[in-house]
């Protein structure tokens, strides 16, 4: 192949690339009301959630993609809600634990792409009140939950269905199959957004099984801002933020990063930001499972997405009789300990102060900046390049000792003197003018 050949081949394959990046469907104007902007805001300010990934899947104890790796037919698949029967599930159990770990919203999966929905809906027989021995809704129980304790609770909804012939044939083109399929879904989300109080976000997920469809996110979104203006809506498309969103989702990575495989191209937008992680492997339960995260590794995660100006939404699968598993239980005791003590760090902060740094990261509220030392440097000192601001002092986190240090046109050095490299993360606070 000549060389002028291959130079159109790679601006070809850059050009569809950066073309799968962006949705090519028309989207009406959208400015939110104030008490969505409000909404953005809190959001921000809660910095850590908990992620549940919870459905007839975890019947066969082998994540939420089951179905789908295992070949499972659609009328097999059927068969598993009749052994779905969570008799110990407890929604102030787990409100209390995601209370108690720091973690300040809940986004539930309603359903997920096997189809199966996990609340009481007209619109399907597939789900947990009809299709169950369980017989109950459990998201209506959750809702009253985290109202109880001021949780805020969100609603992962699926866009894609393994099971549903008209998604099927809408994917081969069939046009009334489509829309039948995306009146499908309005009626859902309707039911979702009128059923449960107030619902703090939509979180759709899904849009990669067709990257070029038509998904009708201008009906879609519009009557999400109908039916519930302060309702913010994030979809995990991993593409660059369409007009009607207000958040921002990277999934395993921090904003900015692709370490997952998920973001390649996608540029960090100036949305409220969050990143989804799982505790272990799989989002959904798995008895195979055994990839878990230390508190450690789960923290510096937190801390390094408040960094960069993001969220943590923190995975946990339940199991099919609605408990935690023992793992997840005590991991998230202790990320507890740390945010109960280090919280004032993280929570209502702001990051990108500075780039991520070997040794850490730095977060802002208001004169204050956090310095987070999260890996102790082999120096008995930590080089803040870039720094802008004017430093009036520094000390440790509790203020019980003040620390030297020197600000010069290239940043500023923060002598810290010979640190833990045990320690999850040593915090400075830094006053500035």
């Amino acid at each position: 192949m000549n060389k002028i050949a291959i130079i159109c081949l790679l601006g070809l394959l850059t050009f569809t690339s950066n073309a799968q990046k962006h949705y090519d469907f028309p989207m009406p104007d959208y400015t939110p009301t104030e008490g969505n902007l409000q909404a953005r805001k809190e959001f921000q300010d809660m910095k850590f959630g908990m992620f549940i990934h919870w459905g007839v899947y975890s019947v066969l104890a082998d994540g939420e993609w089951v179905m789908f790796i295992k070949k499972i037919k659609a009328d097999n698949y059927e068969r598993l809600a009749g052994f779905f029967n969570p008799q110990d599930y407890d929604p102030e159990e787990w409100v209390k634990l995601a209370k108690a770990a720091g973690m300040k919203y809940i986004t539930i999966t309603t359903r997920h792409h096997d189809s199966f929905s996990m609340f009481d809906t007209d619109a399907s027989d597939f789900n947990i009140v009809d299709a169950t021995p369980y017989g109950k809704d459990p998201l209506k129980a959750l809702a009253e939950a985290c109202k109880k304790e001021g949780i805020k609770l969100n609603f992962y909804y699926s866009l894609l269905d393994w099971k549903r012939e008209d998604y099927k044939a809408g994917k081969k083109g069939d046009k009334e199959a489509w829309e039948k399929y995306v009146s499908f879904m309005k009626k859902q989300l309707t039911e979702l957004l009128t059923n449960y109080g107030e619902i703090g976000m939509i979180w759709f997920d899904g849009h990669w099984d067709q990257k070029q469809a038509d998904w009708k996110y201008n009906e879609i979104y519009s009557l999400i801002h109908e039916l519930s203006p302060n309702t913010l809506i994030a979809n995990n498309h991993h593409i660059q933020p369409i007009a009607g969103e207000d958040v921002q989702t990277f999934e395993r990575d921090l904003p900015g990063e692709n370490h997952g495989g998920y973001s390649d191209g996608v540029q960090v937008s100036q949305l409220p930001l969050e990143s989804c992680a799982t505790m272990a492997g799989k989002w959904g339960y798995s008895i195979y499972d055994k990839k878990f995260k230390s508190t450690k590794k789960l923290i510096h995660f937190l801390v390094n997405a408040a960094g960069k100006n993001g969220n943590l939404l923190l995975n946990i699968g339940p199991m099919p009789n609605g408990k935690i598993q023992p793992e997840f239980v005590d991991t998230l005791s202790e990320i507890g300990e740390w945010t109960g003590t280090y919280g004032e760090s993280i929570y209502g902060t702001r990051g990108g102060v500075i780039n991520s740094q070997e040794w850490g990261t730095i977060t802002k509220k208001d004169k204050t900046l956090y310095v987070h030392v999260l890996d102790a440097p082999t120096e008995p000192y930590v080089f803040i390049p870039e720094l802008k601001e004017k430093v009036k002092s520094v000390t440790s986190f509790d203020g019980g000792s003040k620390i030297r240090y020197k600000q010069v046109k290239e940043g500023l050095f923060l002598y810290t003197g010979a640190l833990d490299a045990d320690r999850i993360d040593t915090i400075y606070k830094m006053e500035i003018r």
